[in-house]
């Protein structure tokens, strides 16, 4: 299995890049043979078919990335030290960290509703050999198109591309509309306020409710990489499930192709954010 799928544009016109951590779905068979779960409940984790909505980045002169693995197997968007010594043997037990203490370390422990995957732990060197094949190769092409932002337009603009459980917007007490969309940039700390204005902008302009920091304000990609002090801006973006799937049957509902059609709307309004003209090289 490889770590990752990189979709490029022919050429680079905007210093946007788009990135899908968590809708990998090649599930390894021994992971499958292994979890106590089935393979539909190991799926309840995953951000499906985000990779296919967000799918015309290319198109649009952004690069795509998209996980491989399943969020079950290895989780991307975490810190490849919040290893859970509830897991996995040999981990000492460290400060409290409420991800790892959830069961949501980067080898996770539980799927969402804090399902346990396995009975029993994994070794440490299992789980330092799905992080050398997984995470560390998805960070290294990561940055990879962050540094080529930076030298290619002076600036990197990375948009962190999730989808939520339309019970986590339920939950909300807020009056008024429920957000369809939730922009997350650290509370100001991952991006300036300009990108997240036009991105929000961009949803809006689609029609969409859009609400910011409240309930995902971004996890470790957006806090580890969005740096707007240097020109490096990230926002995590999660999408209501139930605009697009069958939550249940993890299957595209029949209003998944008019909403693939209105991001690539917003995709286009957003690229647009980093449009920018690339010198062209001597003849």
């Amino acid at each position: 299995m490889t770590a990752y799928r990189l979709n490029m544009p022919d050429i680079r016109t905007t210093s946007v890049v788009f990135a899908s951590p968590h809708s990998g779905n090649e599930y390894p068979w021994r992971f499958v043979r292994r979890s106590v779960l089935d393979e539909r409940t190991l799926r309840s984790s995953e951000d499906a078919f985000v990779d296919v909505l967000f799918a015309t980045a290319p198109y649009h002169g952004a690069p795509l990335l998209t996980a491989v693995a399943p969020r079950a197997w290895i989780d991307v968007n975490r810190s490849l030290d919040e290893l859970d010594p509830a897991l996995i043997e040999g981990v000492k037990k460290t400060a409290h960290n409420p991800r790892i203490a959830s069961g949501l370390g980067v080898v996770p422990r539980v799927v969402a509703n804090g399902r346990a995957i396995y009975k029993g732990k994994l070794t440490r060197k299992e789980a330092e050999q799905r992080i050398a094949d997984h995470w560390k190769p998805w960070h290294d092409a990561l940055q990879t198109l962050i540094s080529d932002s930076l030298a290619l337009f002076g600036e990197a603009v990375l948009i962190d591309c999730h989808s939520m459980p339309h019970e986590a917007i339920e939950s909300l007490s807020s009056r008024g509309p429920k957000p369809e969309i939730v922009l997350g940039d650290r509370f100001g700390a991952a991006a300036s306020s300009e990108v997240v204005d036009r991105i929000e902008s961009a949803f809006t302009a689609a029609g969409l409710n859009v609400a910011r920091n409240a309930p995902f304000a971004g996890a470790f990609v957006t806090q580890h990489y969005g740096r707007p002090a240097r020109n490096q801006h990230v926002v995590q973006i999660e999408i209501d499930r139930s605009l697009y799937m069958n939550e249940q049957a993890i299957r595209p509902n029949n209003n998944f192709d008019a909403f693939a059609k209105l991001i690539d709307r917003v995709v286009r309004d957003v690229t647009d954010i980093g449009r920018a003209d690339i010198p062209m090289a001597a003849e």
